[in-house]
C-alpha cells in the first residue's frame, strides 16, 4: 500500500532546512586536506570539533611533527581570531576561522587567509594581521609565476615584451630596445603568455596567434543591490563550432635576431598548444598539440637550431581522448599525465590505449614505448610520487581488488618495468594518498559510505605506519538517528557491466509501505559521481519521505574505455538504460521502494540537462523532474566540455541530444530552474527550452532567478521549490501553504 504520511507543515521544512548543520556539530574529528609544509616534516590539517564545557562546536587546525610523531595546536586560535576581526566584517571565534586550510609562506612568515577580493597576511608568532593584497584594486594576487611565463632571460641580460603586438627585447643593462620581429598585428600577434626562454638565454620560444572568433555572453542584471536601474554586463564564452585561436611556434635567436616559425604539419588543426618547455641541454624543446576534436594529442619535439619538429608521442583515439589532467578526484578527473624524468631519455606516459587507463614508459630519443609500467582491467587513478632513483612510481587505482566496489582507489607502487606491484592499502574503503614533497613520507586518508575517515602517517621506504595522525567519531552522530546510505550494484545494459549506486532510504522505513523515489543525477562524462568517501550531510529529500537514489551508469568516468565511450557524440543517452535497470533491481529486492508510480528525476548543470531528458527520452518510467541550470542545448554550451564529449565539427548528434530540438515530446511535470547571472551555462540555454515548450503548447513550471547563478536550486528558496515540487507531484501530498500570514519571512 502507498505511503499514508500526513501533509507537511513549515516546521518540517525547517527541521531538513537545519538538519545538516546540526549533524556536522556531532561529528568529531573529521578532517580536511592535509597540507605539508616544504621541508617535508610536518603538515598541517583542519578537523571538526564537537562543543565542549569551554568551547563550541566548529574547528580547529592541527600541526603535525614527523619526528616526534606528535602533533598540537597549529597556532593559537583565540589569538588569532582577535587579530582578524578588525579586518572582518563578520567577527570570528577560535571555532570558526575564515578559512579551510592553512597557506603559510615561510619565507614571508605568514599564515595568507583570502577574504573575497582581500587577501590578509597574519603573523602568527605576534599575532598582527595586515591586507596584503586587495584584488578588487587590482593589486597582485600572491602566487609565483611559473618559469615559462619568465620574461626575464636566466642569465638576466634580456627582457621579452610585446610592444604593438611585437616581440621586443630591452637590455638589462642599458635598457636599449630591439624590436625583433615586424609583422605582429591585431588579428596576428606575437604573445607574451607562453613565452619561453632557453636555459643558455640564446633563445626564446613564443607563440604567434591568429585570432579567431570573440563571443560574448550578455546578462541583464535585473534587480541589483546597489542601484534601482538594471545593468548589462558581458563575459567572453567560447561555444562548441566557433572559430579558434590558431598559434604557431616561432623561436627566436638572440644574437643574430634570426626568426624561424616552425612549420605546423604536426599540428595543423589546434584545439591547443601547451607551454613549450625545453628539455636537458637547451637545444630542443617540447610542446603538446591537441587537435581540434581530441581525437589526436602529440607530444613534438623541437629543434631550435633547426626548427624541425618531430613527434615524440603520437596519441590517437576513434571516440575522443580524455586530455584534461589525471587528478584522482572521482568527480572530475581527466586521463592526461607526463612525467619527464631528470636523466632526460625517458618519460611517464598514461594512456588508455588498451582500453584501459595505464602507464607506460617511452624512450624520448627514439619516442618509442621501452614498456608498460601497468596493465590489466583496472584503472591507474593517479600518480602520486615517482621515485626517480629507484625507479618506482607509487600511484593509486582502482578496480584490483575482487569483489570490491571498482571505484575504490588504492595505494599501490610498481617498478618502471613494471615489476613488484605492491598493494599499500589493504582496508576495503576508498584511499587517498599524500606524499612528502621529498617522497619520505605519505599519509593515507580512507573512508567509506559507513566508515567515517581515518588518517595514518606512513614512511615510504619500507610502507610502515608510523603513527595514527587521526580517527573521526561518530558516536553522537549515530545517537541522533544518522544511518548510512545503502550501497547497491546490479547488472547493466549488457547483462555484466556492474553499475554501482547508493540508496538513501526515507527516515523511519516502514516495510509495509511504498515511499517514492528521486534520482539525483549527474552524468557529465569528467568524473563519476556516487561518493565513495564518508558523509554525515543528509538528503533532504530522504528526510522528507522519499528513497534518494545516486548512480554512475555508463558514460561516465573512472571505469574501462569501453563504459566510458558511451557518452560519446550522445550526452543525451547519460545511462539511462542502466539507470533503469538499476532501479528494476532495487524494486524487486526492496518492495518500500516504489517505482510504480513512475521515478522523480533532478540535477544541476549536465544533470539538469539528463534530468529533462529523462521526461523527453523515457517518459514511461521518469514522470517528475526539477531540471537546474541545465545543459540543454550543447551548442548553446561551453566549447571545452561540450567538444571534448560531443565532437567536432558540428553534427546532427548535437540536434537529437538537445532538450530544446525535442521539446515537443515533454510528458509528465516539469520544473525547470535557471539563474539569470549563470556564468557557467548560458541562461538562454534554459529560455530557448521555454520558448520551445511554449511552441508545443506544453505545460510546464519556471522558476528564473533574479541575481542567480548557476545551481539556483541550492539557494533557501529554489530548494524549497524544489520539495514542494516532488511532494505535490510525485508524493501526492500536500505542501505549506506559504502565503498564509506568518510572523516569519524566509521559507
Amino acid at each position: 500500500m502507498a505511503s499514508e504520511s500526513p501533509d507537511l507543515n513549515r516546521e518540517d521544512y525547517r527541521r531538513v532546512r537545519e538538519l545538516g548543520q546540526y549533524y556536522r556539530t556531532l561529528v568529531d574529528h573529521y578532517p580536511g586536506r592535509m597540507i605539508w609544509q616544504s621541508d617535508g616534516q610536518s603538515f598541517v590539517y583542519r578537523r571538526s570539533v564537537v562543543a565542549t564545557a569551554d568551547r563550541p562546536s566548529g574547528y580547529e587546525f592541527m600541526r603535525v611533527e614527523v619526528a616526534s610523531q606528535t602533533q598540537r595546536p597549529a597556532f593559537d586560535h583565540e589569538r588569532l581570531a582577535q587579530a582578524l576581526n578588525p579586518l572582518l566584517t563578520k567577527p570570528v571565534t577560535a571555532t570558526t576561522l575564515p578559512f579551510e586550510q592553512v597557506d603559510y609562506n615561510e619565507q614571508a612568515k605568514l599564515l595568507f587567509i583570502p577574504q573575497g577580493a582581500r587577501l590578509l597576511g597574519c603573523d602568527i608568532h605576534l599575532y598582527q594581521c595586515r591586507v596584503v593584497s586587495d584584488l578588487s584594486q587590482s593589486a597582485e594576487q600572491k602566487q609565483e609565476v611559473p618559469a615559462y611565463q619568465s620574461r626575464i632571460s636566466p642569465d638576466g641580460k634580456w627582457e621579452a615584451i610585446v610592444d604593438n603586438h611585437n616581440l621586443v627585447l630591452i637590455g638589462k643593462q642599458d635598457g636599449k630596445r630591439t624590436t625583433i620581429t615586424q609583422d605582429g598585428t591585431a588579428e596576428n600577434e606575437y604573445e607574451i603568455e607562453r613565452l619561453s626562454w632557453s636555459p643558455d638565454s640564446a633563445r626564446l620560444v613564443l607563440f604567434r596567434t591568429q585570432r579567431g572568433e570573440k563571443r560574448y555572453v550578455h546578462y541583464i542584471e535585473s534587480s541589483p543591490t546597489d542601484q534601482l536601474q538594471p545593468k548589462h554586463r558581458q563575459i567572453a564564452y567560447p561555444k562548441p563550432g566557433d572559430v579558434l585561436d590558431r598559434p604557431q611556434p616561432v623561436v627566436i635567436e638572440v644574437a643574430s635576431r634570426r626568426i624561424t616559425a616552425i612549420d605546423p604539419a604536426l599540428f595543423p588543426n589546434p584545439y591547443s598548444l601547451s607551454y613549450p618547455v625545453w628539455q636537458k641541454g637547451g637545444r630542443v624543446f617540447t610542446f603538446e598539440y591537441n587537435q581540434r576534436g581530441h581525437q589526436v594529442y602529440r607530444v613534438i619535439e623541437v629543434d631550435s637550431e633547426t626548427g624541425r619538429a618531430r613527434t615524440l608521442i603520437n596519441e590517437t583515439a576513434d571516440t575522443f581522448i580524455d586530455y584534461m589532467p589525471l587528478t584522482g578526484v572521482l568527480t572530475g578527473s581527466g586521463k592526461y599525465y607526463r612525467h619527464d624524468l631528470a636523466n632526460g631519455t625517458e618519460i611517464v606516459w598514461a594512456s588508455e590505449r588498451s582500453g584501459w587507463q595505464h602507464l607506460y614508459l617511452y624512450d624520448a630519443v627514439t619516442g618509442t614505448v621501452k614498456n608498460a609500467i601497468t596493465q590489466g582491467d583496472w584503472v591507474v587513478r593517479a600518480v602520486n610520487w615517482v621515485d626517480e632513483k629507484n625507479r618506482v612510481i607509487y600511484f593509486s587505482a582502482s578496480g584490483i581488488k575482487q569483489g570490491e566496489d571498482p571505484y575504490y582507489t588504492h595505494g599501490y607502487k610498481i617498478g618502471f618495468d613494471g615489476s613488484e606491484l605492491t598493494a599499500l592499502t589493504p582496508e576495503p574503503a576508498n584511499h587517498t594518498l599524500n606524499f612528502s614533497p621529498n617522497g619520505d613520507y605519505y599519509i593515507d586518508t580512507y573512508s567509506r559510505y559507513d566508515l567515517p575517515p581515518i588518517t595514518t602517517l606512513y614512511r615510504t621506504a619500507d610502507n610502515q605506519a608510523v603513527m595514527r595522525v587521526n580517527t573521526t567519531d561518530i558516536s553522537r552522530l549515530r545517537a541522533a538517528g544518522w544511518r548510512p546510505p545503502v550501497p547497491f550494484m546490479a547488472p547493466g545494459r549488457d547483462g555484466k557491466t556492474e553499475i554501482w549506486g547508493l540508496i538513501y532510504p526515507p527516515r523511519n522505513v516502514n516495510e509495509g509501505e511504498k515511499y517514492p523515489v528521486v534520482e539525483g543525477i549527474y552524468a557529465g562524462p569528467h568524473g563519476s559521481f556516487v561518493p565513495k568517501d564518508f558523509s554525515f550531510w543528509p538528503e533532504p529529500l530522504a528526510e522528507l519521505g522519499f528513497a534518494v537514489a545516486k548512480i554512475d551508469g555508463m558514460g561516465t568516468n573512472n571505469r574501462s574505455r569501453a563504459f566510458h565511450d558511451m557518452a560519446w557524440r550522445n550526452l543525451k543517452d547519460a545511462g539511462f538504460p542502466d539507470r533503469m535497470l538499476w532501479h528494476q533491481a532495487v524494486a524487486r529486492q526492496y518492495l518500500w521502494y516504489d517505482i510504480a508510480r513512475g521515478v522523480g528525476i533532478t540535477g544541476v548543470s549536465a544533470g539538469g540537462q539528463s534530468a529533462m531528458a529523462a521526461l523527453l527520452f523515457h517518459p514511461e518510467f521518469y514522470t517528475v523532474a526539477v531540471a537546474d541550470s541545465g545543459s540543454h542545448d550543447n551548442r548553446m554550451d561551453k566549447i571545452w566540455w561540450n567538444e571534448q564529449w560531443m565532437g567536432w565539427p558540428i553534427g546532427k548528434e548535437y540536434t537529437e541530444s538537445s532538450n530544446a530540438e525535442n521539446a515537443w515530446r515533454l510528458q509528465g511535470k516539469l520544473l525547470l530552474m535557471v539563474g539569470e547571472l549563470d556564468e557557467n551555462v548560458d541562461p538562454s540555454t534554459t529560455m530557448q527550452v521555454v520558448d520551445r515548450l511554449i511552441k508545443a503548447n506544453k505545460d510546464f513550471d519556471l522558476f528564473y532567478m533574479p541575481g542567480g547563478g548557476h545551481g539556483v536550486s541550492g539557494s533557501t528558496y529554489g530548494q524549497r521549490l524544489m520539495w514542494d515540487f516532488f511532494i505535490r507531484h510525485l508524493a501526492g501530498r500536500k505542501t505549506p501553504d506559504w502565503n498564509s500570514p506568518v510572523a516569519e519571512q524566509s521559507p
